[in-house]
């Protein structure tokens, strides 16, 4: 018999993905989810910085990153540089600093646009969930699993579902869009 709650399960983490996604994309203010991208090799194994290091947040501009075992600064610092964060590590000896500049007016059109496409991508995601959920209850009613009346109840309650989870994302979208804006 068929079942939605499966598909259900997939949009709901389509939409996680793509708050994870807007958590990394900086919006002028210093927040420890713009590292959750970034993995450093330590001893042989991409490592998240938040496994091997604290994390913390002195003032809204500046993060301060202290690992735990102080042989991992320079290779902390090396991922930073590496990776598409676009902020220069300012390294102490024993904790790192990343200082957020103000975001420019154009760079903030560039986050947007990022951000759109995100959304974009996410519901792109939600509609391939839809249609993979359509197929499955179509090959069903071929195979006489499901009546054509509960074919048509399940493809009306799939379609609401779908258009929830748009709606969803297009809220996330905004509000993203709308803190990039924020001064």
């Amino acid at each position: 018999m068929a079942e939605i709650k499966e598909f259900e399960t997939r949009m709901i983490k389509t939409t996680e993905v793509l708050a994870s996604q807007f958590a990394a994309v900086r919006a002028g203010r210093a927040n420890a989810a713009v590292l959750d991208q970034i993995e450093v090799d330590y001893y042989g194994v991409a490592t998240p910085i938040r496994q091997i290091a604290s994390i913390s947040t002195p003032d809204p501009r500046t993060l301060v990153i202290q690992p735990w075992d102080a042989s991992t600064l320079k290779l902390i610092e090396k991922a930073i540089l590496v990776s598409d964060l676009g902020i220069n590590p300012q390294n102490d000896g024993r904790v790192i600093r990343l200082v957020f500049p103000q975001l420019t007016e154009e760079r903030r059109k560039e986050l947007a646009k990022q951000v759109r496409k995100y959304g974009e991508e996410g519901k792109v995601a939600v509609r391939n969930i839809r249609r993979d959920a359509m197929d499955r209850f179509k090959k069903e009613q071929k195979k006489a699993e499901i009546t054509e009346d509960d074919l048509k109840d399940l493809e009306k309650d799939l379609q609401k579902l779908t258009d929830d989870y748009i709606k969803k994302i297009d809220k996330q979208t905004e509000a993203k869009e709308n803190e990039l804006f924020e001064i």
